[in-house]
This record gives structure tokens, C-alpha cells and sequence, in this order.
């Protein structure tokens, strides 16, 4: 991380306030979102060579200057994007702080998500990965697993796969809280998802998986590290089996919600199989739909592989 080179006495400057929300947000227990910030942080520092400043100075200008010196560096429209919304986020708080005056400095930069072709993968190159003879390479079998229980489990997101414990099993479920919404999630253990369950239950902790395997404090750091570990490896798996979309762990996710349309399951029951929606307007879709027509749904996509 580049040296600040500016410092300030009586204002905040945009380096230590990013830093300052980066902290509310890990103690808050937001990693992710912290994560983001601080790859947010990272990059505007690159671009400012270390130089800080206020934020009376950032200005249209800037924003531009800085939106052209992403695309410079071959990132595209949602990349740059992604990097302007959580400035324009961070700037609106320091206004809200008094930081500074709104001087609507992200008015002439783009701020909107490009549509991309949806990475998902059909229900044959799902049954080719599990059919993968990998009983040689057990890192890439460990994330060919990890893969299919993502899928498994209706596209569980990957923090969600990783933080579940052992004590939420219950009554032949798994019951968690989504880590992005706190919605409450109920998925049956089918029989290939207890087969692998089984396979890894000697974890040495409380959690479900080997995916965190140390509870010292530092989990949310072996998350981001061995998800992207596991998805280094599902590349790999990705070209020994030349498929057309590299897989990761979100790839699992898309590709349930892809081939449950094309088995005809109905949208508002996919919806809340994955819990898309907003809390509000899936406990409404939850209240006119039985679990069992979930279990369904999850056990005939399961049962055609």
C-alpha cells in the first residue's frame, strides 16, 4: 500500500475516513463489504500515487480523471463502475458528516451495471464434473465437492457455504441465515449432499466444512483466501475438462438458478429457493409456497444428473 503523503490537522481526509469505515464495517461483522472498501481504497490510492486529500477536492474532474485512468488499466465499464458506486457511497457519508458540501462529483461518471452473458453451465457439464475420475488430485477433488454442494444447495453463496456449523443441522435440514440479507434459509439434506457432508464431518471445528479451519479470530481472512484457492483450482478442473465457462463457486449458483428454469420450475419458487429477493417480498412468496414444494423443486434437478 502506497505512503500517505498529505495529512491533515483539522479535517478528515478521504484515505482515513475510508479506513475509519472499513473498521465500522468489519466490527460490524460486514466483511465483505469491508473487503470491497478496502479494494476501493487500494486502487484510488494506486491512482493518487499515495497523495491524499479532502473532500472539498474531489470533484468532477476527479472523478473523471479517475474513471479514465481504470479503463487506462484495462478494467471494463462494470469494474470501473463497481469502483465509482463505493466512492460515490463514501462521499455521501462525508457529506452527511459535514465533511464537506454535495458537489455532485460522480454526475458525469458511469455508475450503472453493463448486462453480461449469465455464467452458468449446462446439466451436463455439471454431471461430466461429477463424474471426474479425481481421486489423484485431492485439491482439485476437495473443490470439485465444494462445487457441487454450492449447487447442491441451491447456489448457496460461497461465505454462506463456508460459515455454516455443524449445529445447524437439524431434523434432516440445514437451517442458516443468508450473511447479505439475515433471511432465514432451510435447505432438506438430499441423499448426494449427506454423501459429501459425510465425507468431510471431521472438521476439528464447529463448522460444517473445511473451508475455515482455525477459529482464532482471523475466519473471515481463511474465507477470502481458500474460496479463492478453490476457485484457482475449479479453472484448473475447468480446462482438464474443456469447458466453455471456466467454473467457480458462484458459476454452482447461477447454473442451479439456469437449470431449474429449463426444468420448468417455476420463477417464483426458484426466487425463494435462492432467497433472490428482498426479505420483505420473499416471506410473501414463502407464505403462499409449502417448503416441500422447494425440496421439490431441488430434488428433481438433483435426481437428473
Amino acid at each position: 500500500m502506497a505512503t500517505i503523503k498529505l495529512k491533515f490537522r483539522n479535517k478528515e481526509s478521504v484515505f482515513s475516513f475510508f479506513r475509519q469505515n472499513i473498521t465500522m464495517l468489519n466490527e460490524a461483522g460486514r466483511h465483505s463489504t469491508a473487503d470491497r472498501y478496502h479494494q476501493t481504497l487500494n486502487s484510488f490510492m494506486s491512482f493518487r500515487e499515495g497523495c491524499d486529500l479532502h473532500f472539498d477536492n474531489v470533484t468532477p474532474q476527479l472523478t473523471l480523471a479517475y474513471e479514465t485512468w481504470l479503463r487506462n488499466n484495462h478494467l471494463c465499464r462494470n469494474t470501473t463502475s463497481f469502483y465509482m458506486r463505493i466512492m460515490r457511497t463514501l462521499y455521501n457519508r462525508a457529506v452527511k458528516a459535514s465533511l464537506t458540501i454535495d458537489r455532485h462529483p460522480f454526475s458525469h461518471v458511469y455508475t450503472g451495471i453493463d448486462k453480461t452473458a449469465k455464467r452458468a453451465i449446462t446439466l451436463h457439464d455439471i454431471k461430466r464434473i461429477k463424474e471426474a475420475d479425481l481421486s489423484h488430485d485431492t485439491t482439485l477433488d476437495f473443490a470439485r465437492d465444494m462445487f457441487l454442494l454450492s449447487f447442491y444447495m441451491r447456489g448457496i453463496s460461497p461465505i454462506d457455504l463456508a460459515y455454516l456449523r455443524k449445529t445447524d443441522i437439524s431434523q434432516g435440514s440445514i437451517m442458516y441465515s443468508r450473511s447479505k440479507t439475515g433471511q432465514p434459509m432451510r435447505i432438506h439434506i438430499e441423499p448426494d449432499i449427506q454423501i459429501l457432508l459425510d465425507k468431510y464431518k471431521e472438521t476439528g471445528t464447529h463448522y460444517l466444512l473445511p473451508i475455515i479451519k482455525r477459529e482464532d479470530g482471523t475466519e473471515h481472512t481463511q474465507y477470502r483466501n481458500r474460496t479463492q484457492l478453490i476457485n484457482r483450482h475449479l479453472k484448473k478442473l475447468s480446462d482438464k475438462l474443456n469447458l466453455s465457462t471456466p467454473i467457480t463457486l458462484y458459476v454452482a449458483r447461477h447454473s442451479w438458478a439456469s437449470i431449474a428454469q429449463t426444468q420448468q420450475i417455476p420463477l417464483r419458487i426458484i426466487s425463494a429457493a435462492m432467497g433472490h429477493d428482498s426479505v420483505l417480498t420473499t416471506q410473501i412468496y414463502l407464505a403462499s409456497i409449502q417448503t416441500s414444494q422447494i425440496d421439490e423443486a431441488n430434488s428433481k434437478i438433483i435426481s437428473s444428473l
